[in-house]
Order: structure tokens, then sequence, then C-alpha cells
């Protein structure tokens, strides 16, 4: 990583204030820059320090000898002070102050005289080579020191000396320095505000940092979250420890949050979490206690231990207390201001003491109420009982836990998920009790759309799945549906589980476990499972006659979310002909499937977005709230459509980061095939690679065909692109994925109009056998498209950017206007439209060749849009594409063969055209495409391969 130090982040006026008193050497002023511990005070100094000296000012700072402490020492430092200005009044001074200090046959005089004399030789020097006087750490003097530099400023300040001093406030009862007393002005640093922390963590990262990582870094801070030290240590950790990943350029978090922390060493621990007063190792011992139980579970000043081992905690929460470092709120509940501390303060020695506290705590509230009681009256137990482990008896410890499971299911869900997981590791799976939990449980998270925590069951699930037979089928079977669901949003698929838990179990000669049972023995969670694959999750695989039976009997209706079997019929046909898809439509009651639904329908499956097929089909029934990977892939497809083409970036970066942050199993194939399909239109292959190389082969959805076909091309390979393209064709043809094919089609047509016509009016073909199949609007669109393309109707080319318009999508509105640009009587307002869509999205070369050939073609004046403000040329491009990649100044300079100095005035000059302040923000600005790029459309169509060409040959016998 690197970190640009060159300036300080939100501190340039107070380094300008501290450097101005500096530079006022002849006139005594004292200055006191103060703030809490890692506030930035030593480095405000020094830059200042730096920035006089540039100026030409004499700047001393005192070096403080082991020894006495006192006037004596303060007088040993001034001598040394002294010595240091080369006069030729060094003896006459030094003699001065040894005689004030050993006057008459050696007894000490009095430190009024030898402090008057210590602020006179200051200043004489001072009145012969001005200087200014810099104290750094103040607070740290020795007290007897401290008081007598402090009496020395103020009673005897020396003429003519700037003083500057650095140091933390006083902690109460300390006898020494006191700052404010002893100074003409107070400089009290405030904390960083939130744009100055995300400057300092870019700056740290030496890459742009994602809002979610900066908001993550300060929650995990609180009170410290504008601290640039904690901020720091926190980045160092997650550096050391792998925690952070970087995608598209920006650098996010690979870890859950309550992975952040300080430094674990005792002495910053102490600096940062004990501002007031030092820690000690017992104090800190005792913490770390705290810490560990508070992770666990709620924990309150009525659940402290009385006498015993653990007795002494109560002092040292009042120890804590009293030093900000815990707090407490008005119903009695502890926890640690700043939680990166307390991740810190964590440590596996103290792992044994935590469980028994935990235990201790259950069992006071067990004793005097009993386990049902207990549970429903103070439902916060359930952290403890759970922490606590094999220490409490398994029975009372589930009456307990369901009680608060039962208590805290309408005020605090993500509690109750976790009483409920607890007592289902507690119970086993032939206890009557079992399937009802595992019904409750799923009801819960199913009401939140916590399927995350539907996935954390999955273990009980099973082991009743395995039992032979179950009085309770239908909770199971319930159960299992939502697991299913919950295994969908996640977008991990179940029938791949299955497979692999087959797999090793063939391998071990044994019954197939795991998923296989879940889908062999409950056919409604099957039917749903299937869903997977026809929506990009996963393989495609043939439903099992037991879900072929339950998808058949319209007696199963949905409950919530879980859509009944005519409406996983429904789902089922979407991706495929329009025959199929009307008839599970009519199934269905009247009134329940609007037309318009159906339609919103088609279009999800078109793009896999399981999570906007459900809305369609199951409207106020569907919970679309949450952070599942289907949620956040809606959303994308949204941003993706919208033309919001960043924020669709983001989205798949949020879905990546959340796959391997909070280890939940399942990827969003589909997301890393949008993200690379927009890099491909921006001109970046290199990055539309790395995130198709992430999407395995075995994946077979028309979005990923077309996504690969599109690499393949710009990258040159313009054969083996079209033939993989009807490759892809084929193969979706065979799985029924019909929805979607109409973009590939479309894609295969575009490609080869110019270099291949055979094969594009094949693809006209194509498109309008699918629409007759289909009959979907997106197909109407792709086929009147095409026809514009080919046959040059402008008349449907027209009637197809209407549709398109109305529909909402961006980029095929774009394909319109390039196509109406061709064709129509008024190309000039086309291409302008054309060239105002590209800058929006800012796409790459192969689109801006496209619009510069139809310009040329046309015998049109090129559409501009280029941003006048900034005013980029090329060479600044590149420029700016070597800052994003984080190279120094020394290495661009030796790239664009140049010296460093044109290289930061070039780096200037793109700061003030730019309106940009540092490589930081020109680097963010660059990459999320807030910076207007330079020549979006050339001013002759360039040579290289990758364009899309639009005007085809005519062929023989065609129209």
């Amino acid at each position: 990583m690197q970190q640009d130090r060159a300036t300080l982040v939100g501190r340039e006026s107070q380094v300008h204030r501290v450097a101005e008193t500096l530079r006022r050497t002849g006139s005594a002023h004292t200055l006191l820059v103060t703030g809490r511990a890692g506030i930035g005070k030593t480095a405000v100094v020094e830059q200042a320090r730096r920035s006089a000296l540039q100026e030409g000012a004499r700047v001393l700072t005192p070096v403080w000898e082991d020894g006495p402490a006192g006037v004596a020492a303060l007088a040993d430092t001034v001598c040394g002070l002294l010595a240091s200005i080369h006069d030729g009044r060094l003896p006459l001074r030094i003699t001065a102050v040894r005689r004030a200090q050993w006057g008459n046959g050696g007894r000490a005089a009095g430190e009024l005289a030898l402090l008057s004399t210590l602020s006179e030789t200051l200043a004489d020097a001072a009145h012969h080579v001005p200087f200014a006087l810099l104290v750094d750490d103040a607070d740290l003097i020795p007290a007897p020191t401290a008081a007598a530099l402090q009496l020395m400023l103020r009673v005897f300040r020396p003429a003519g000396l700037p003083v500057v001093l650095a140091g933390r406030p006083a902690a109460p009862g300390y006898d020494g320095y006191d700052g404010p007393a002893a100074v003409d002005e107070v400089l009290d640093l405030p904390p960083l505000r939130p744009e100055e922390v995300t400057d300092l963590v870019a700056r740290r990262l030496g890459r742009p940092a994602e809002p979610a990582l900066v908001a993550a870094v300060s929650r995990a801070l609180g009170p410290l979250a504008g601290n640039p030290a904690a901020v720091l240590s926190v980045l160092g950790v997650l550096d050391e420890s792998g925690g952070l990943l970087e995608l598209d350029g920006w650098v996010g978090l690979a870890e859950p949050d309550g992975c952040l922390r300080l430094t674990t060493g005792t002495a910053e621990l102490g600096r940062l979490g004990w501002p007031g007063t030092p820690s000690d190792t017992d104090l800190i011992a005792d913490a770390a206690v705290l810490a560990g139980v508070t992770q666990s579970a709620e924990l309150r000043l009525d659940d402290l231990p009385g006498p015993g081992p653990l007795g002494t905690l109560d002092r040292t929460v009042d120890r804590l207390v009293g030093d900000g470092v815990l707090t407490i709120d008005p119903d009695g509940r502890l926890s640690f201001a700043v939680p990166a501390l307390a991740a810190a303060l964590r440590r596996p020695a103290a792992d044994d003491h935590v469980r028994a506290m935990h235990a201790s705590v259950t069992r006071a509230g067990t004793d005097r109420l009993g386990p049902d009681t207990a549970g429903a009256a103070h439902p916060h137990l359930a952290g403890h009982l759970e922490a606590a482990g094999a220490l409490l008896d398994d029975e009372p410890a589930v009456r307990l836990l369901l009680a608060a499971a039962r208590k805290d299911s309408g005020a605090d869900q993500a509690r109750a998920a976790r009483s409920y997981r607890a007592a289902l590791r507690r119970l086993p799976p032939e206890d009557p009790r079992t399937p009802g939990v595992l019904r409750e449980a799923a009801a819960l998270s199913l009401r939140y759309a916590d399927h995350a925590g539907v996935l954390e069951r999955e273990e009980p699930l099973l082991a009743c799945l395995r039992l032979p037979d179950h009085t309770d089928r239908e909770s199971l079977e319930f159960a299992t549906g939502v697991w299913v669901l919950a295994s969908l949003h996640e977008h991990r698929s179940p029938h791949a589980d299955a497979d692999a838990a087959a797999d090793a179990a063939d391998a071990a000669d044994n019954a197939d476990s795991g998923f296989g049972e879940v889908l062999r023995r409950m056919p409604q969670g099957a039917a749903l499972a299937a869903l997977g694959g026809l929506y990009g999750i996963g393989p495609i695989v043939p439903r099992p006659a037991a879900a072929e039976r339950h998808l058949s009997d319209d007696r199963v209706i949905g409950s919530g979310p879980l859509p009944s079997a005519a409406e996983l019929r429904l789902l089922t046909t979407a991706v495929g002909g329009r025959a199929e898809l009307e008839r599970a439509w009519r199934k269905l009651p009247p009134g329940t499937v609007s037309e318009a639904a159906v339609g919103r329908l088609r279009n999800a499956a078109a793009y896999g977005d399981l999570a906007g097929a459900l809305e369609a089909v199951l409207e106020d029934r569907y919970i679309g709230a949450g952070h599942s990977a289907a949620i956040r892939y809606r959303a994308m497809v949204r941003d993706y459509l919208g033309g919001h083409w960043d924020g669709a970036l983001a989205q798949a970066r949020g879905i990546e980061r959340r796959g391997r942050a909070e280890g939940i199993p399942g990827v969003g194939q589909l997301a890393r095939a949008l993200a690379a399909d927009i890099h491909l239109f921006r001109g970046d292959i290199g990055r539309a690679r790395e995130w198709l190389g992430l999407v395995p082969d075995t994946v077979t959805h028309p979005l990923v065909a077309r996504v690969r076909m599109g690499a393949r091309y710009w990258s040159g390979q313009r054969d083996e692109a079209l033939e993989q393209g009807w490759r892809d064709v084929e193969r979706a043809r065979r799985s029924g994925l019909l929805m979607g094919m109409d973009s590939l089609l479309l894609r295969i047509l575009m490609f080869a109009a110019e270099s291949a016509p055979v094969s594009a009016w094949r693809a006209l073909e194509g498109l309008e056998e699918l629409h007759e199949e289909a009959a979907t609007g997106m197909t109407h669109e792709a086929l009147l498209l095409a026809r514009g393309i080919l046959y040059r109707d402008v008349g449907s080319a027209h009637i197809a950017y209407d549709l398109v318009k109305r529909r909402g999508d961006a980029l095929r509105t774009l394909y319109c206007c390039q196509c109406l640009a061709e064709i129509s009587d008024d190309p000039q307002r086309w291409l302008a439209e054309s060239a105002q869509r590209a800058h929006r999205l800012t796409l790459g070369r192969p689109v801006r060749a496209v619009i510069g050939r139809s310009a040329q073609r046309r015998n049109m004046p090129l559409p501009r849009w280029r941003s006048t403000e900034a005013g980029l040329s090329e060479q600044d491009v590149r420029l700016i594409g070597m800052v994003s990649d984080g190279a120094t100044n020394r290495q661009i300079a030796a790239r664009l063969a140049c010296s460093e100095k044109t290289v930061e005035k070039r780096l200037a000059s793109l700061f003030r055209r730019t309106g940009h302040r540092s490589r930081v923000e020109l680097a963010a600005a660059w990459l999320d495409g807030t910076l207007a790029r330079p020549g979006l459309v050339p001013e002759a169509p360039p040579a290289e391969t990758g364009e899309i060409p639009w005007r085809p040959d005519p062929v023989p016998g065609r129209r």
C-alpha cells in the first residue's frame, strides 16, 4: 500500500497557523497545539516546521535528557539549545546560566532567579540570531520540568521568542504541565470530517476506497472515527491480515465489520483507548474479558457477577466507564465506545474466563426465575447461554432459548434468530419439538427476508431429513422450501450442493447424504430449487418426478414469499416459449397475475433476475428487503438498464465482497458477467476479462454467452467469437432458455453485419423464429432493430427506438440511435443523441469508432462531447491512467521519458483544470466516470480491430 505524506488530510489551516507562528521570529507569542492522542499534533507541527524552514525561518527543538527533573533539567535543556546558536556569545550565556544555577559557592540559587536568567539568555539569543522554539509532546515532559517551563513562559516570557507547544490536554490530577495557562493562543485540533476520513483512507490505500469500507471503519471506531491515528491503525491491521479486496480499482472490505480492530500492542491500545491516563496490564486483561462477553451477548450492570473469581470486574467496569472506554445506556446496557478497541482486546487466552462469566450470568437468571420465565423476562440471557456452550445443560438451555426467541420474534428479529439457531444446535433431530422449531425459525426469517440466517440452520434441517420418517412432515416441507428460497436468494444452487454431496457419498461408498435428501424427499423444495439453473444460479438439471407431480398439483397454495405450485409453473415457463407460459398463466386464478406483470416477469427472466421475477408473480407477498445477493443483483440490473453503470459496478463489487467478507456461500455469476459487459463497452478489456475469469465455463445463460462473445470479438478474435456465439445459441435452445437469447442474436447480427453478412442474415432469421416462439416485448424490439439494420427500414428502427426507450434500456436505446444515424433522413439528430448517450455511459473506443464512421458516411460534422472545462488531451488521459494505477512521479517520468518536475507541473495543471485537489481525487473521478473522458469520437475511424460494424453489405437474394 502507498500513502501520500506530502500534505496532511484536513489540517491545511492548522499547519498554516503553526507555520505562521514559527515564522514570526522577533516577536514573543506562545501557541499551544492540543488534541487527544492520535489526532495528528506531531504531524501538524512537523509539517509546519518544514514549511517554516523552507521559507528561511530557524526552528529549534529542545532535547530532554534523562536525569533529575525540575528547574535544573530545564536549565540543562536551555544550555543545549544555546549551544546550537553560533554568534560568538555562547560562553557569556552559558556562564550566566551556570552562575545563576550554582552561584554562591555551588549552592543552588533560587528557582525564580534561575528562570529569569533562562528567559533573558533565550531572549538575547533570539535578538542576535532570530529563531523559534518548538516543543512537541509537552505532556510527556516530567511534571517538575513541565511546571518550570510553564512558569518561565508565563512569568518570565522570553522577549522576541515565538514558542509552539504541542501536547495532549493534561489528565485530571496531573500537577505538572498545564498548557493553556501559559500560552497566548490554543489551537485545538478537531476530528477529521467524514469527507476528510475518506480522503485519508484513499491516501493510505493508494486507491479509491469503497464508501462501504469507509463507513465500516467509521462505525468500528465510534468516537474515534475522525482520529487519523486510529483510522490508520485499523487500515494497517486490515492490510496485514488480508482483509482488503480490490475490484475495478476500488478497495473494499473482505471480512465482516466485527473483525475491524486497532493494533493489538498494549502501548497502542493504551494510547488510543485510554486517553486520560496510562493503562496497566491487569486492567487490559479484565477489559479483554468484558470485550469477549459483550461480543456474544448483551451485558447489563445487573448481570455483573458478585464475589468470586470474576468479582473484580465491577471495579474494572467503574474504571472503564470513568475513562470513557465503556458506555452505559439508560437501560443499563454496557458496550464499548470504540468497537475496534473491543475487537483488539479479545484474545484466546481469556476465552475460559469469558465462558465462565456467560455461564454465571445465565445461572443467576435461571436459578432465580427458572429457564422459561428467565428467557421470556430477560431474552438477552439467550446470548449468554449460547456462548457458555457445554457449561450448561441442554434441556433447561433449550427451554430458555425458545422462550427468549418467541419473546424477541416481534421486537428483535436478529436476536430471536440467534436464539432459534442455538436451540436447534442443542435439540436432537428425533426430538418431536425439532420440526416445529425449524418451522418457527423459518417463518421468522421469511418474514424479515433473513436469507443468510436460514442458511445457518441447514445442519439441523438436514439431520431431521436424514431420519427415515418424521411425524411433522408439513413443518419440514415448509422449512425446506424456505431453505431453498434462501439458497437461491444468496445465488447458491441447491442442485450444485446436491451434486457435490452425492459425489462425495459415492466416493465413500455410503448412502447419499446432504442436500440431495432435501431435493429428493421434499417435492416443493425440489420444484423451487429447479428455478436456480433457469435463472443463472447453478447448473440446469432435470426436475425429479416428485417435483413434476408437485408442479401439477393445483391444490398447493403459496405462503408469503413461498410460491404455490401454479406460481412455480409460471416462474419456470417464463424462460421459455409463449405457448407454455400462457398455459401456466391460465391455470392461475383470474386476476392473480396481470398481463403487465407477466411482461415484467419475462424481462426479469432475460437477465436471470430471480428477485424481480418473484416480485412480478407474488407482488405484495414478496418481501424485497434485506441484503441478499438476489436483491443486490436486482438493483444492479436496474442500474444497468437505466444507464447508471457506475452504480451497477458498485453493486457487482458489493455482491462479490459480501460473498467473501461474510462467508455467505454462493456467488453472482450473472452480476460478474454484467460487470464485464460494462467494461467491454467502456473499452477496458483487461477488467472485463478479470470479471469473466471469475465465471465458470459451466455457466451457460445467454447473458453470459453474449458477454463472452463480446470479449472475444473486441480482442480481435472475430471469427471465433461468432462461431462461439452460434454454439451458445444452440446450447440455450437445448436448455430451453429463450429469454435473453434476443440480445445474444442481436449482438451476433451487429458483429457480423459488415464482415460476415451471411451470419448477420442468419441472426435475423433466428430473431424472427425466436419472436414467433417467445413473443415478448424484448424479442419484438430486437427484431425491429435488426430489420432496421439489415433492411435499412427507418420505420422499424423508429418503432424499436420508441419501445426500447419506453422500457428503459440505455444500451439498446443507443443501438437504435446508431442505426437511425445510418439510415434516417435526419442523421444529425441521431448522431448527436448517440454521442450524448455514449458520453453519459462513458463508453470507450469500440462505440466511439461506430459514431465516427457513421458521421463520415453521412458526411456530417463529427459530434463533440468533450468536456470543455477539463479539455483533456490524449497525454492527459495517459497520465491520469498511470496515476489511477498507483504509479509514482518517478515511475511516470520514466514511462513518459520526461523529468519528475515536468510530471509535477502537468499534474498541477490537471488539478487546476479538473477542480480536484489530489491524485486520489483525480483517480477516483476517473474510475467512477465523473471525470469527462477525452475524444470520445475520434476524428477518423481507427485502424484497429474490435469495432462494432453497422452497415452491412447486401447479400444476393435479400431485400
